[in-house]
């Protein structure tokens, strides 16, 4: 894998050499502030807590985190980048990790600027930090997911705006098969296994128990898995696309 620092920062340095990256730190951020902190009431919730914050950050991603990956293989397909990528000496593993791994840091760095929520929570009161350390854990791996989902779909398609659209979709049926309303509805028409069968392929499930502070390696290894899942999947798409 001698290629895939070199290919890493040449695609993380790229984020920041066009407005894309300031304006999706940018919109995150009142977004995430937004929702905290006027939609959540956080000031008068008299609890020194993030859960209003991991709350909302599942539907953020949704919109998101799409827009971030749309980008990363479809773009390349698109200007015609992509045939010459794929005769230099590079691994199309190492290819396509150093692009999913480059996303996965810029996303990271928008959910670290948050860091004013946690200062927040701590001039108001004494938050369990074991809880907001697990909380922001689980928002990195499923940030992660989201993106993985979003890296298959831009492999799928030559145009961006398809490739936003199917991985908004793709994720939005991942949040919404998990989330309580939705399960609580199916649980009025079919057995509760199902349901919960059902919603155990959801982020939601997965990722409230870590929110709340319990790290179980089943949810740990839902959301890798997640990622390892579309990670190959986008290596065989692009392998298949080359044979053609």
């Amino acid at each position: 894998m001698t290629q895939l620092y070199p290919l890493f920062k040449r695609e993380f340095l790229g984020y920041f050499r066009s407005p894309v990256a300031y304006v999706f730190t940018v919109i995150f951020l009142v977004a995430a502030f937004g929702c905290t902190f006027f939609i959540g009431d956080l000031y008068n919730s008299n609890q020194a807590s993030l859960t209003t914050f991991f709350e909302f950050l599942p539907w953020l991603y949704l919109v998101l985190i799409p827009a971030v990956g749309m980008k990363l293989w479809a773009e390349e397909r698109h200007s015609g980048t992509i045939e010459l990528l794929l005769t230099l000496p590079v691994n199309m593993f190492e290819a396509v990790f150093a692009k999913f791994f480059a996303g996965w840091l810029f996303i990271c760095i928008g959910l670290f600027l948050t860091f004013p929520l946690p200062a927040t929570i701590a001039y108001l009161g004494e938050p369990d930090w074991g809880v907001v350390f697990t909380g922001y854990l689980g928002a990195f791996l499923m940030a992660g997911s989201f993106l993985g989902i979003s890296c298959l779909a831009s492999a799928l398609t030559k145009n961006q705006v398809v490739a936003f659209v199917f991985g908004l979709l793709i994720s939005f049926v991942l949040v919404l098969v998990g989330w309580g309303i939705f399960t609580d509805i199916l649980a009025a028409v079919f057995p509760a296994q199902l349901v919960d069968a059902i919603a155990n392929i959801g982020f939601m499930p997965h990722f409230t128990p870590i929110m709340n502070g319990v790290i179980d390696t089943r949810d740990l290894s839902y959301f890798l898995g997640v990622m390892g899942i579309t990670v190959l999947l986008t290596i065989e798409v692009l392998h298949s696309k080359k044979a053609v």
